[in-house]
């Protein structure tokens, strides 16, 4: 699509200029340059229209088909104009002219006087053309704004968060609490944050390893009340779900690109695309015997994101 914009501008600039040249042959000079003036000021101008079709349409809630036949005409307005304005006003070629000091002859003095008055009417021209010049441009670039509402809200602090906090109950997706003894070895379970069961990164895996089994990492040695870890389920690698149990292993599986995480080492990947560990979620039994959250996850759940490093 690219290279066939790029050849109807290029079509469309070579047939303009052929125009222009030939009709500049077979008009007075002075005519010539005044429709030079005309249509460089009409290509500008039609830029112009398009850059504000363009900017009405997208307000108006868009239509891709629009949108690009007003950027089409709105950037091959800018480079017909442009084209035409350097093939017909600019300076073409050397030009050489002995300074003279001193007019000596009237017929000198006239031609002076001419090329003053000539020079006056070309910096009028220069100043319209420019003028339209920045209108076109203007709104090509206001036309540019407008998108940028698009990309949405600024995402804040809300990748490098989820809804699980201190004193947070486990519940099931029915919004049942869980209760620490009724998890039996080897099993798995998908929890939320009490309230929260319709937040997708809060999802978290519940897992009852058997005695000895897991070994936390330094400083987490509290995190796993009666051998109960929770993982977050979101895979470190594209976030798929991990929902994959296998008991005898003690691994985590990823049925999307085949990442295995083992338990024991802190759901450490240990085959696959992945390659950072599901991070762990700080878990402690209430007074009333469920399973809560001392905190949020220590690091940032899913893939990686452009500023991951700074939590």
């Amino acid at each position: 699509m690219g290279r066939a914009r790029k050849l109807l501008i290029g079509i469309g600039t070579g047939v303009a200029v052929a125009l222009a040249m030939l009709t500049r042959r077979h008009m007075p000079e002075e005519h010539a340059r005044r429709g030079s003036v005309a249509a460089i000021g009409w290509a500008f101008l039609l830029s112009f229209g398009a850059s504000v079709s363009l900017t009405v349409i997208y307000a108006l809630g868009g239509q891709p088909q629009a949108e690009g036949a007003m950027l089409f005409v709105a950037l091959g307005g800018l480079s017909v104009g442009l084209v035409l304005w350097s093939h017909l006003l600019m300076p073409q070629g050397i030009y050489v002219e002995e300074r003279k000091l001193t007019f000596d002859e009237p017929e000198e003095m006239e031609e002076a006087e001419e090329a003053f008055v000539e020079g006056a009417e070309q910096i009028g021209r220069r100043s319209f053309l420019g003028k339209m010049l920045a209108a076109a441009v203007g709104a090509l670039g206001i036309a540019f704004l407008f998108p940028i509402r698009s990309l949405g809200k600024a995402p804040g602090r809300a990748l490098f968060q989820t809804a699980w906090k201190a004193g947070a109950r486990a519940v099931t997706e029915d919004g049942l609490p869980v209760r620490a003894a009724s998890l039996l070895e080897n099993s798995v379970l998908t929890v939320f944050p009490e309230g929260h069961t319709d937040a997708a990164d809060s999802q978290t895996l519940l897992i009852k390893t058997p005695p000895g089994v897991f070994h936390p990492r330094s400083g987490r040695e509290d995190w796993s009340p009666d051998d109960i870890v929770g993982f977050s389920k979101i895979c470190t690698h594209a976030g798929c779900p991990v929902g994959l149990y296998q008991a005898a292993t003690s691994q985590l599986f990823c049925p999307c690109h085949q990442s295995v995480f083992s338990v024991p080492e802190g759901c450490k990947p240990i085959n696959g695309p992945a390659t950072r560990a599901l991070p762990q979620l700080p878990l402690a039994i209430d007074g009333d015997g469920f399973v809560i959250a001392q905190s949020d996850f220590p690091e940032p759940v899913g893939p990686e994101f452009w500023n991951f490093g700074r939590h």
